[in-house]
C-alpha cells in the first residue's frame, strides 16, 4: 500500500480558498451597494451565459428544479400531458414534471447512460407532450435522434441540462437544442455558487417573456402583475460570485478533460470496469465531466477498499434511478439495463481542486483493488 492520501469526493473549502481574495471583495461589493434581487450582477450574470453557450435568452432562477418547472409552464404543459425522461437522473426531473399537473414517463439509458432514443419512441403515446433528456455528467445526449422523434411525433424538448454546462453535440452546446434547456448552480456543478441558483436558457422569447414573469410574481417589465407566478430568482449576490467564478470557467473545464484522460489511460485495461468515454472518443461530443461515473462488477468492494485508502465517492443518487424509489408509485416500470447500471455504477472525484498527483493515487488505488484479492 502506498502513503495514504486525504482525497474528499469534493473538496468545498479548497474551492473557496483558491479564489478567497476575490470571492470577498465580490461580496463586499454587492452588499455595500445593497444590490440584492435583480440588479445588474444578474443582468452580467445572464448575459455572459448567453455568450458562453450561444443562445437568445438566459433567465436566472431560484434553482434548477424551479428551472425545470418553470420551463414546462411556461410551454403550457400541465394536467393530461405526458414528459418522457430516463429513469438515470436526478429526483428533481420527475419532480418538476409531477408538480406541474403532468406525467413523468420513464425509459431506459443506454451504455453511456445518456437516454436511449429508441426508448423513447417506444413509449411515446397520444397523450405524450416532451422528450425531456438529461445531459448527464457533463455529456449531451444523441440529439439528432432526439430531435428526429420529436418531428415525427410533434413533440417539444426541454432540455434538463443541470450537469451540462458548455457540453456539446456537434459543436451545439447542451440547453440549447429545445424549446428551452436548464441549469443548476448548486454549489458541486461545474459552475457552482453558495447555495441554490439555476437558469432556464432559450431561443425563444415568448417562452423567455413567460419565464421572467413567472419567476417575478406574474409581474410584467412594468411591475404589474399579469399572470400568476412565483418567487424564483437568481439572487444577485450568487449571480456576482458565479460572474466571478466564469473568470476560470473554461480552464477548468479543460482541467476536468484532462483528469477524465488520466483515469481513461490508467484505468481502460480493467476488464471489470466500464469507464465513460474518454475525452475526443467521440467527435459529435465535447464533454466537459461534470461527474466521473464508471461502472464496476465490485462495485461495493471498491467503494469500501478506496474509503481505506482516503478516498471519497459518491453512488449517485442512492444507487437508485427514479423507478427505483418504491415511494413513488412507479411499481410497474421495469428497466432491466437501467438496474444493471445502477448495481455497478461509482463516481470517482472528478473536481478542479484535485492535483495530478492526486488523480495518480486513485488510479494506483484502484489498480492495486484490482491486482490482488479483494475482490474475492
Amino acid at each position: 500500500m502506498k502513503s495514504k492520501r486525504k482525497i474528499p469526493f469534493f473538496n468545498y473549502p479548497a474551492l473557496f480558498k483558491a479564489q478567497e481574495t476575490e470571492i470577498m471583495d465580490t461580496l463586499h461589493d454587492v452588499m455595500s451597494r445593497g444590490a440584492y434581487i435583480l440588479q445588474r450582477d444578474l443582468e452580467e450574470f445572464e448575459e455572459n451565459i448567453k455568450k458562453l453557450i450561444g443562445v437568445k435568452h438566459v433567465l436566472g432562477v431560484a434553482d434548477g428544479t424551479n428551472a425545470l418547472m418553470l420551463s414546462l409552464r411556461a410551454a403550457g404543459v400541465g394536467h393530461g400531458d405526458e414528459v418522457i425522461m430516463s429513469s438515470h437522473t436526478y429526483i428533481a426531473t420527475a419532480a418538476a414534471v409531477h408538480f406541474v399537473g403532468a406525467t413523468p414517463v420513464l425509459v431506459e439509458c443506454g451504455a453511456d447512460h445518456m437516454i436511449d432514443p429508441k426508448s423513447v419512441e417506444q413509449a411515446i403515446t397520444d397523450n405524450t407532450r416532451v422528450i425531456m433528456p438529461t445531459q448527464l455528467n457533463g455529456r449531451t445526449c444523441d440529439m439528432d435522434a432526439l430531435q428526429a422523434i420529436a418531428d415525427k411525433h410533434g413533440l417539444i424538448i426541454i432540455e434538463d441540462a443541470a450537469q451540462a454546462l458548455s457540453s456539446m453535440y456537434k459543436g451545439k452546446c447542451a440547453g440549447t437544442f429545445g424549446l428551452a434547456g436548464t441549469f443548476s448552480f448548486y454549489p458541486a456543478k461545474v459552475l457552482g455558487c453558495f447555495g441554490d441558483g439555476g437558469a432556464v436558457v432559450t431561443n425563444d422569447g415568448e417562452i423567455a417573456e413567460s419565464v421572467a414573469r413567472l419567476r417575478d410574481h406574474g409581474r410584467n417589465e412594468g411591475g404589474e402583475v399579469v399572470t400568476w407566478g412565483t418567487n424564483s430568482r437568481l439572487d444577485n449576490i450568487q449571480a456576482a460570485i458565479l460572474n466571478l467564478k466564469l473568470r476560470t470557467f473554461i480552464q477548468g473545464m479543460e482541467w476536468r478533460r484532462e483528469i477524465a484522460a488520466m483515469y481513461d489511460q490508467a484505468l481502460r485495461n480493467i476488464d471489470d470496469l466500464s469507464l465513460p468515454p474518454a475525452p475526443d472518443s467521440d467527435e459529435k461530443h465535447y464533454d466537459i465531466y461534470q461527474n466521473y461515473e464508471l461502472e464496476s462488477g465490485h462495485r461495493n468492494k471498491l467503494k469500501s477498499f478506496l474509503a481505506e485508502c482516503g478516498i471519497g465517492t459518491i453512488i449517485q443518487w442512492g444507487g437508485k434511478a427514479v423507478h427505483q424509489f418504491k415511494g413513488l408509485g412507479f411499481d410497474d416500470v421495469k428497466l432491466p439495463i437501467t438496474e444493471k447500471m445502477t448495481s455497478r455504477f461509482l463516481m470517482l472525484p472528478m473536481h478542479t481542486a484535485l492535483t495530478d498527483e492526486d488523480v495518480d493515487y486513485i488510479c494506483e488505488c484502484i489498480i492495486e483493488f484490482y491486482s490482488t484479492d479483494y475482490t474475492d
